[in-house]
């Protein structure tokens, strides 16, 4: 395969020019001479880019509220219409390329480093963390940039170039190779990483790879492989006592049922919410902006999602906010930065988390079925029922005697007779609920190659993305394909 380029600059420079940026030597930006320097570095390592607007915008979780209702952005329009996102801004699917280099470059600085020193038994945990969070970063890039992995094409499919040096110029030689080739190597970092990984050197943890969070990163990454026995084996580590009851966002008991709006918002993702495993502050105006988009949760989706019965029998104890131009579920906190002491302009930040463990359960459930261990996966739905379901808006009590999920509630509600495909199901519409507005949907629908279709509430325009279409892989930025690299088909 032909060298291809790749333009690896740093997302900042969209934003101030790339002049400043090259005005400063890269070994000028910070003097690396221990560890806790190189601990410092390694908060860089983790994408500050969100994926959730655009990927949560071409999921089917995304309908038309109509003409004049809600904003109207190129993201929101050009997601929706499943085009090609015109925006490179904060948001945006080149945003998110630019950034996720941005973190690679950090961790393979640190691993140069670490490469040089007479002690590196000092640094052992620091290059767990580069290890790590570089397979992180490259698998979610192709995730989105590329084919979803099928064994059967991976050899043949152009992946995402997979950096392992710290480039120092703004045009670098890559090759972008193969799906296959990405994988292996993401898998390498990953298992090479998460034995060095020592959850005792992180002031925070839960903005850090720790042991958890690697192995909930290894259960999405082996899902994604359909490699169902190593995601039990990873999401079963998650947890070193196995109990998942005791971290789940318990949204049916009483003590959260009255929080309010900006309690449950500032709740969502605190650093002590045992639900959340990695969190990672996004340069993003998601949390503000996402309940006022025109393409967006409208009264006939919020219906299907959230006011239907469920197989369990019960209701979801999911509780929306808003009326129809803004129906939400409060998650992110917006916040402000200036860029200057006496700025009058700057960027905004959402915490986002990366993991939490309402999705490591549904990955194993799903995990479990199609490893032909049924009962197992469907204890696991009852888990994840037992803090998400009740009885009804005037009766809002869990009762496992009722709500408790079998084979017979599962092959009824599903009308198939096939167990584990109504297993996978259940997973598949809990996990939809569950991360509404996150994007994890769409991670989903590219897994399972499932269609989307949107129409506009008028009835004049349908858009279809078809489980083969092209337009399920985002374009590479246009300086990428300047450079020389093959764009990805349309």
């Amino acid at each position: 395969m032909k060298l291809k380029y790749i333009y690896i600059a740093f997302y900042s420079i969209l934003m101030v020019g790339c002049e400043k940026y090259l005005e400063e030597a890269p070994d000028q930006r910070a003097v690396l001479d221990s560890p806790e320097k190189i601990s410092e570095l390694l908060t860089s390592a983790y994408p500050k880019a969100n994926y959730f607007p655009f990927a949560e915008t071409m999921s089917d979780n995304a309908g038309d509220k109509g003409a004049g209702m809600g904003s109207m952005t190129f993201i929101n329009f050009d997601a929706w219409t499943f085009s090609d996102i015109r925006s490179r801004n904060q948001d945006t699917p080149d945003f998110f390329w630019y950034g996720s280099y941005e973190a690679i470059a950090a961790a393979n600085r640190a691993l140069a480093y670490i490469a040089t020193v007479d002690d590196p038994e000092r640094y052992q945990a620091q290059k767990g963390e580069a290890l790590v969070a570089r397979a992180y970063a490259h698998f979610m890039l192709a995730v989105f940039f590329a084919n979803t992995y099928d064994r059967l094409t991976a050899d043949t499919d152009p992946g995402i170039p997979y950096v392992t040096e710290p480039e120092e110029q703004l045009l670098l030689k890559y090759e972008r190779k193969t799906v296959a080739y990405v994988y292996q190597m993401i898998e390498q970092d990953l298992l090479t990483g998460l034995p060095l990984l020592n959850d005792s050197k992180y002031k925070a943890p839960k903005y850090h790879f720790t042991r958890s969070a690697a192995h909930a990163f290894a259960a999405r990454f082996y899902l994604f492989k359909k490699e169902y026995g190593k995601v039990i084996e990873h999401a079963s580590q998650v947890f070193t006592d196995g109990d998942f009851s005791s971290r789940l966002r318990p949204i049916n008991q009483t003590a959260f049922r009255s929080m309010e709006y900006y309690e449950r918002q500032a709740e969502y993702t605190r650093a002590d919410n045992p639900a959340n495993i990695l969190l990672v502050e996004s340069i993003s105006s998601w949390g503000g902006s996402f309940p006022g988009f025109r393409f967006g949760l409208t009264a006939d989706i919020l219906a299907e999602l959230f006011f239907s019965r469920n197989v369990t029998g019960g209701s979801f104890a999911y509780t929306i906010f808003g009326q129809e131009t803004s129906f939400n579920i409060p998650k992110f906190k917006t916040h402000f930065v200036r860029s200057g002491l006496n700025a009058n302009f700057g960027y905004s930040y959402n915490m986002i988390p990366l993991f939490s463990a309402e999705e490591v359960l549904l990955n194993r459930a799903e995990a479990l079925a199609m490893e032909g261990r049924t009962d197992e996966a469907i204890a696991d739905l009852n888990v994840f029922a037992s803090k998400k379901v009740f009885a009804s808006q005037n009766n809002p009590y869990y009762y496992a005697k009722s709500h408790e999920i079998n084979a017979a509630k599962l092959i009824s509600f599903y009308q198939q007779p096939d167990l584990k495909y109504c297993i996978v199901n259940a997973a598949l519409d809990f996990k939809r609920r569950e991360y509404i507005f996150e994007g994890m949907r769409y991670l989903d629908i590219l897994r399972h190659r499932l269609p989307v279709l949107h129409k506009t509430k008028d009835g004049q325009e349908e858009h279809l993305l078809g489980s083969n279409d092209l337009r399920r892989v985002l374009q590479i930025p246009k300086e990428v394909a300047m450079s020389g690299m093959e764009t990805n088909p349309r």
